[in-house]
């Protein structure tokens, strides 16, 4: 135990060794753009391409003096343990932060948070997606991909796919740690969409209108600051950082998988557990769908 304690504080060790090291880089890169640029801040629903927004981020950093890779990521529940952590971690996170760190977050919208991303010290972007596509997303990543997730054992031993989206939409309430319903999954998030600060962004634009998509969250920073690069430059930037590979939610690289899964019994419980989720994200007008 010890050993591997003292391997885990020297890898954290080198891991913020080079960081630094790498900021440091682009500070000398671009010693002629103003050095008091914004965190960028990629805030994402779970299964809602947290990794595509990351890359993305991270293009700003063939242009401005922002970090080549993201400073941390923080999420409200443990990966392996299922684990809620305490609101104060997210805040202690959020302090952490410096000028020019790109970050990543599942993170709930509590006043708290919200006051400190809502902040000249931030430009926060928040991602998210069809819900129907989430729990879809879901069953394959936790059944197939990640071995360590809390939920991985109990989904290889559901008979078949069907029971597992059945859990996926309505949770686990037996289970031994929170693992709610979609809906419930989703409400502490919704507080980000009524923000100005935030730049709201659906997924699926990421795929049919990307140019335009790539468009707003440039603009989104320019705004704020401007940078000395043209925006053709920049967008190119953006463009050019996106690996598919590297982002587990381009499993297939489409929209709107949920119609090949969702059975009859599947569209009823999701409508009965989610209300108007679907509406007040833009993705349905009403409920007859």
């Amino acid at each position: 135990m010890e050993l591997w304690l003292n391997t885990c504080m020297l890898k954290s060790f080198l891991r913020s060794t080079v960081y630094h090291a790498e900021k440091g880089l682009q500070r000398l890169r671009f010693a002629s753009t103003p050095a008091n640029l914004p965190i960028l801040l990629g805030i994402s629903f779970p299964k809602s391409g947290t990794h595509l927004l990351d890359q993305i981020l991270l293009g700003f950093a063939n242009v401005a003096p922002y970090a080549r890779r993201v400073h941390s990521f923080y999420a409200e529940y443990e990966g392996e343990s299922g684990k809620k952590r305490e609101s104060q971690q997210a805040l202690d996170w959020l302090d952490l932060l410096r000028l020019c760190d790109v970050a990543s977050a599942h993170l709930f919208a509590r006043p708290e948070a919200v006051a400190r991303v809502c902040s000249e010290k931030f430009a926060p972007y928040f991602i998210f997606r069809d819900p129907r596509d989430v729990v879809v997303s879901h069953v394959f990543y936790v059944t197939d991909m990640e071995a360590r997730h809390v939920h991985h054992e109990y989904y290889q031993s559901l008979p078949d796919f069907n029971e597992r989206l059945k859990v996926s939409i309505l949770g686990r309430p037996d289970a031994g740690v929170e693992f709610p319903n979609i809906a419930d999954r989703f409400e502490p998030y919704l507080g980000w969409l009524n923000r100005p600060e935030v730049l709201k962004i659906h997924f699926e634009d990421l795929i049919h209108a990307r140019e335009a998509t790539l468009t707003r969250i440039m603009e989104h920073l320019l705004s704020r600051v401007p940078l000395q690069s043209s925006r053709q430059l920049i967008l190119d930037s953006l463009e050019a950082s996106i690996n598919p590979k590297k982002s587990p939610t381009f499993r297939s690289g489409k929209t709107g998988e949920w119609k090949k899964h969702f059975t009859d019994e599947h569209k009823k419980i999701f409508k009965e557990v989610a209300g108007d989720l679907l509406v007040k994200l833009g993705y349905e007008k009403d409920g007859n769908w």
